[in-house]
């Protein structure tokens, strides 16, 4: 079987992760959405939340799963049997980012590929912290993410300015 992981923290899934694990989802017999615990960023939802919206996002693909995970990527490949990992390249910027992890993750799992892909022109542009930044500040954002996603930041926004 022919499993793939997309790991990232998905906060929120966009469009353009959807188009990849779309497309994914017809190169591989499985493919899982990994939601990363990373530390390094001020998520707005939380795992639980993130894992929920991917899992909405994704229930018209039978292949998918998202399943969270904390440490190394490496890890996780072992975990989840996969054989590659799935990363998707915007700009020039993001390939020598992807490329030195793939480097470290094969330096520390020589068994461990990395697959890239380039999103859909549409999609190009589109990260999620632009659209979490779009959404704080009042902007629609609605055409750059699936609708659960639209709804939940819809909300979590909602909920955020009571708090302010």
């Amino acid at each position: 079987m022919r499993r793939v992981l997309y790991p990232g923290s998905f906060d929120p899934m966009t469009n353009g992760h959807l188009d990849l694990v779309e497309r994914a989802s017809k190169l591989f017999d499985e493919v899982i959405v990994g939601v990363a615990v990373n530390q390094a960023k001020d998520a707005l939802f939380s795992i639980e939340e993130r894992t929920a919206i991917i899992k909405e996002c994704t229930k018209h693909l039978d292949n998918v799963q998202a399943i969270s995970f904390s440490g190394l990527v490496v890890d996780a490949i072992v975990k989840y049997n996969v054989n590659a990992i799935l990363r998707g390249l915007r700009a020039f910027s993001d390939f020598e980012y992807e490329l030195q992890m793939a480097l470290m993750n094969r330096s520390l799992n020589s068994d461990c590929e990395t697959i890239f892909m380039m999103p859909t022109p549409l999609n190009s542009f589109v990260s999620s912290s632009i659209i979490k930044e779009a959404a704080l500040l009042g902007g629609d954002f609605s055409n750059y993410v699936p609708r659960p996603v639209s709804f939940a930041l819809t909300e979590k926004i909602k909920e955020l300015k009571k708090h302010d």
